[in-house]
C-alpha cells in the first residue's frame, strides 16, 4: 500500500535573482513498511525532499499524497493533527525544547495525545534503557552531549509508534558503534511492527543498512535501488 506519493514535486527557492531548484519535478512512492534512504552528496536536496514529506514546508508545485489524500485539501490544523498522530520526526538539530528535561522532551508528543502520565513514563524509560539513556531522565537538553541529545530526539520519535519516522542526518553527532546500534534498533522496529522508516543520509552506514536506496542529485531523482530481503 502506497503510504507516500510524490507526484512532479519541484520545491524552488529564490536567491537574489536566483532561482534554486531544491526538489526538481520528482515522482516517488513509498510504501507502508519501507526502510529507505534519500542518499546524495551535500546539496542535493535531501532534506528539502524530507521536510516536504513531512509537511513541514510546502511545494512550489507538483502533490504530496500521505496515505491516500492529497496535503493540499488539508487545512494547516489538519496537518498538524496528522503529524501528531502518523510521523516521528528526528532532526539533525535535535530540535530538544530547552526547559524540558530529556524525559519530557521525549514523552512530548505522548503529552500532546493526552496518553496518562504513568504510560508515557514507561514507554520512555523502556526507550531510554534501550537506547542507552538511563539515568539521564531528568537532565536538561544542555546537560547532554551531542550524541545523547540525538538519542533522545530518536526517543521522542519513536515514543508514539507512529506510522512513518523522517529522520535527517540521524547518525550525523553518534559514533560508529552507537550509530550501528540505533541503525539496527529502527531496524528492528521496521520488521516487528511496520514501522516506515525514510532517512536522509549520506553516511555509508546507513546507506548499508537501508532496504531501498534513492540517489538524488541537484534536486533530481537519479537513481532507485531496492535490495533484495
Amino acid at each position: 500500500m502506497a503510504l507516500i506519493e510524490l507526484s512532479q514535486l519541484c520545491k524552488t527557492y529564490q536567491s537574489g535573482e536566483q532561482q534554486i531548484k531544491a526538489v526538481d519535478h520528482v515522482d516517488l512512492t513509498i510504501e507502508a513498511g519501507e526502510f529507505c534512504v534519500l542518499a546524495g552528496p551535500s546539496g542535493s536536496g535531501k532534506t528539502t525532499l524530507l521536510n516536504l514529506i513531512g509537511c513541514l514546508d510546502e511545494p512550489t508545485s507538483g502533490t504530496i499524497c500521505l496515505d491516500g489524500e492529497e496535503t493540499s485539501s488539508r487545512s494547516v490544523r489538519e496537518l498538524a493533527d496528522f503529524r501528531l498522530h502518523n510521523i516521528g520526526f528526528i532532526f539533525q538539530a535535535y530540535n530538544l525544547i530547552p526547559v524540558l528535561t530529556a524525559e519530557e522532551n521525549a514523552a512530548f508528543a505522548l503529552m500532546l495525545l493526552k496518553i496518562p502520565v504513568e504510560q508515557r513514563r514507561q514507554r520512555v524509560h523502556e526507550l531510554f534503557a534501550t537506547l542507552g539513556l538511563e539515568g539521564l531522565e531528568k537532565r536538561k537538553p544542555s546537560d547532554l552531549s551531542g550524541g545523547q541529545q540525538q538519542r533522545v530526539a530518536v526517543a521522542r520519535a519513536m515514543a508514539s509508534s507512529p506510522a512513518v519516522i523522517l529522520a535527517d542526518e540521524p547518525t550525523a553527532n553518534l559514533d560508529s558503534a552507537t550509530s550501528e546500534h540505533l541503525l539496527e534498533m529502527m531496524h528492528q522496529l521496521n520488521q516487528e511492527q511496520g514501522t516506515t522508516f525514510v532517512f536522509s543520509s549520506h553516511d555509508p552506514l546507513v546507506i548499508n543498512k537501508a532496504d531501498r536506496v534513492i540517489e538524488l542529485h541537484d534536486g533530481q531523482l537519479r537513481n532507485d535501488t531496492r535490495r533484495m530481503a
